[in-house]
């Protein structure tokens, strides 16, 4: 691939997450802080993200496979979407809130899998390529996070502002991007394709169909942290919550640059279960940190980032891609999106959010909240899911970083 390209592509990813980055991360804390939400509630609104990634994915994958060009599907969602993050900063309303930002949502997660399959359809050689390209989404996500923390606004609306300026930024940039055209263009559309069933058949294959299911379950722990863990911190009195928190994503580019190494070394098995049991330990780490002595758990939790995400949801975007027919890449992003940022994160959404107000006592207008036992439930979760890999996920297959077939090995 040229050096033009790839940066081409390397300012697409950073621009993509500077919009998701620019909102999420102190969402909890602008909710429950600022508006008074419940934790119920807060909850609901992180659920928003979830129930967009599986409404919407299958039907935008399945456009940009057979019938428009994957540039001109983006641009169009980053400009619509960017009207709906400004709307949400106008309202303060639980219903309006919810309702603006699962539009937005519903704009926005279908482009996580289209600019995947996009930067894989450029690419000459997956495993080594992809991940020089996807850090800087995470780059993207550490800009935005510093500049929220530095500039004090994280109990605000300002992120959302900054998000849909930054949407606007990325519609035009879009239009910009090499011509992707659709890959299934002229084959007959069925029934099973306009409802994405085609990408279904991939789960008859034991091994994959175990690794889905571990994914969906995965992504009911991680939410626990995605959603709170920034009130957590702002709670416990962590100055400058936000900013720390992007050492996750500094030690997520360190492992990134990484990964090709670890691709040639460990087969996937071995990588996610690494990815699993390092979450357990996080939330381990948070439950028992404090602001004393123990802040180093706050840090080491935080770092752990880039073992956590990488180790399971990039391999995991990997390995669907090598497991996919080249004519079903992109409808196959989109099912492996709908059933972890989907499926797996709208059930964690819920739970998270009624595991907080589960683990709250209220007595007059003071609030107490029981983090330790939020925490622990969190880790607790990550690791029968880890025991669960271990025990069926049986394929010795490896992500391949030198272009040759993907070894299989599945017993």
């Amino acid at each position: 691939m040229s050096k033009s390209l790839s940066a081409r592509l390397s300012i697409m990813m950073f621009l993509n997450y500077v919009i998701w980055g620019a909102w999420y991360v102190t969402l909890g804390t602008y909710l429950t802080a600022t508006l008074k939400f419940s934790g119920t509630e807060a909850g609901a609104v992180f659920g928003t993200t979830a129930l967009a990634c599986m409404i919407s994915p299958f039907f935008v994958g399945l456009i940009a496979d057979r019938f428009f060009a994957t540039e001109k599907v983006l641009a169009a969602l980053h400009l619509i979407g960017a009207v709906f993050l400004y709307a949400v900063a106008q309202v303060t309303s639980f219903g309006a809130v919810y309702a603006l930002l699962l539009l937005h949502c519903l704009c926005y997660f279908p482009t996580i899998a289209l600019t995947n399959s996009l930067t894989l359809r450029q690419v000459k050689n997956s495993g080594s390529e992809f991940p020089l390209i996807r850090v800087f989404a995470t780059i993207g996500w550490i800009a935005i996070g510093q500049t929220i923390g530095r500039m004090g606004i994280e109990t605000s609306a300002t992120p959302f502002l900054l998000a849909a300026g930054a949407s606007v930024v990325m519609a035009v940039y879009s239009l910009t991007l090499p011509h992707t055209p659709p890959a299934g263009k002229g084959q007959p559309v069925t029934v099973s394709s306009l409802l994405g069933l085609d990408a279904l058949a991939m789960l008859k294959r034991p091994s994959f169909l175990v690794f889905v299911v571990a994914s969906v379950l995965a992504c009911i722990p991680l939410t626990f942290y995605f959603s709170f863990t920034n009130a957590f911190l702002n709670e416990v009195g962590v100055v400058n919550a936000a900013g720390k928190m992007t050492l996750g994503q500094v030690s997520e580019v360190v492992m990134m640059l990484l990964m090709p190494v670890i691709f040639r070394r460990a087969s996937v098995k071995v990588i996610l279960m690494l990815g699993l049991l390092a979450w357990s330990v996080r939330y381990g780490l948070l439950a028992y940190g404090n602001l004393g002595a123990g802040m180093w758990m706050f840090y080491v939790a935080i770092l752990l980032h880039g073992i956590c995400y990488d180790f399971f949801f990039m391999t995991g975007q990997l390995y669907t891609d090598q497991e996919a027919p080249a004519h079903l890449r992109g409808t196959a992003q989109g099912l492996i999106t709908f059933l972890t940022y989907g499926v797996g994160m709208f059930i964690g959404s819920l739970l998270s959010g009624g595991a907080v107000d589960y683990f709250t006592t209220t007595v007059g207008t003071t609030v107490t909240r029981n983090w330790n036992g939020f925490w622990m439930s969190s880790a607790f979760g990550a690791f029968v899911i880890l025991l669960l890999i271990t025990v069926f996920f049986r394929s010795n297959a490896k992500i391949q970083t030198d272009g040759s077939p993907m070894v299989a090995g599945e017993q």
